[in-house]
């Protein structure tokens, strides 16, 4: 593959310096800075991450900050979730629709302050859509980006190194609780939520100067804990059914196709944005859905979309794919057409290293 060179354009992190330190040896772009996507190797960190406990930089998930007295009714049009239970001690996560249905981000959406709030977006442009529906709307609202900057703390041991450095009640937190904790005699937001199945915390670093101070400050409170830098791993995330947005989700899907269901409220369909769709299409069942599906043998990495047919016949498509050692098969998450989503239907899957036998699943190896 050729070299990655960086520029301005690709924002660096307020932890990149602890990153390079740690030895990154792969990167991405997401929201046009820098993620890391490997240490050492994607199998050896993933089991590390399931053993001990990860610091990652997520800074890329950046935050649309949406300030004002109508900061919440924007939040309500952007989302066909009811958001009704968001409190500053309280997150959701919200799938974000256009005027079709289809899927713009999968944010977690916080409470910041009075009358404002954050949406901590995934791989895709929120901040000008969100701008634009508040212009289009005449909303009372001021919608940019802060200087925030998520950092990631987990795997097992996440709960005892969160707690050596923001306190003990930091342990209080139920999944998706949220509340303030100091560090350095500021007091940032964190959440239990994170982009892995082993549980954790993002901690939303506000100003960029504190962003290596609390890099370092984990790293030394967890040496015992065996901690060291990490990332979002792919295997972790496939076998957990973690949705990438831009893989598995784009705009061509809807939340009732991605297997979003809970998170689209009846209630919510006439008056957030795609409701109307979103309603006619759980009236008439969706025609493909997101499914578990498990791959014999080794997989070649999934740098593209890979087709899956049955006897000939366009049966869907893989998305993300990792060869699981544990398991000793590849595990994928892919968009499977309704005549073929059951689970044991057995589809031939056509990767750019040649054809591959794949198994339908009922569900998602580790999912909560």
């Amino acid at each position: 593959m050729a070299e990655f060179f960086a520029s301005p354009r690709v924002r660096r992190t307020p932890f990149t310096p602890g990153v390079e330190a740690a030895g990154v040896r792969g990167y991405t772009v997401y929201n046009r800075m820098l993620l890391a996507t490997v240490f050492e190797t994607i199998e050896a960190d993933c089991a590390h991450l399931r053993k001990h406990v990860q610091v990652w930089d997520v800074a890329c998930e950046r935050q649309v900050r949406l300030r004002g007295p109508d900061a919440r009714r924007l939040a309500a049009l952007l989302t066909p979730r009811d958001i009704s239970g968001l409190s500053p001690s309280r997150c959701l996560y919200i799938p974000v629709t256009d005027d079709a249905g289809g899927m713009i981000n999968d944010p977690v959406l916080l409470e910041a302050g009075p009358d404002e709030l954050w949406i901590s977006i995934a791989d895709s442009d929120l901040l000008l859509w969100a701008r634009a529906v508040a212009f289009a709307r005449g909303l009372d609202v001021e919608v940019d980006e802060p200087d925030v900057s998520p950092l990631a703390i987990q795997g097992p041991k996440s709960d005892e190194l969160a707690a050596r450095v923001f306190g003990d009640g930091v342990r209080e937190l139920k999944f998706f609780g949220c509340g303030r904790f100091e560090f350095a005699g500021v007091r940032l937001l964190v959440a239990r939520s994170g982009y892995s199945g082993q549980g954790g915390f993002e901690v939303y670093v506000e100003g960029g100067e504190l962003g290596m101070p609390l890099w370092d400050a984990l790293m030394e409170a967890g040496r015992d804990l065996e901690v060291r830098a990490g990332c979002p791993n792919l295997i972790d995330r496939v076998e957990a059914g973690l949705l990438s947005y831009g893989n598995d989700i784009t705009r061509e899907n809807t939340p009732l196709e991605c297997g979003l269901d809970r998170y689209v409220s009846d209630a919510r369909l006439g008056e957030c944005i795609g409701g109307a769709a979103l309603r006619s299409q759980r009236e008439r069942g969706v025609e493909r859905m997101i499914r578990a599906v498990e791959i014999e043998g080794v997989v070649p990495p999934c740098d593209r979309i890979w087709p899956l047919l049955s006897e000939g016949r366009p049966a869907g498509r893989v998305s993300s794919a990792a060869y699981a050692p544990e398991r000793g098969a590849g595990v994928a998450i892919g968009m499977i057409e309704r005549a073929f989503w059951d689970a044991g239907t057995e589809l031939e899957l056509h990767t750019h290293d040649g054809v591959r036998r794949a198994k339908v699943r009922a569900g998602f190896w580790n999912a909560a």
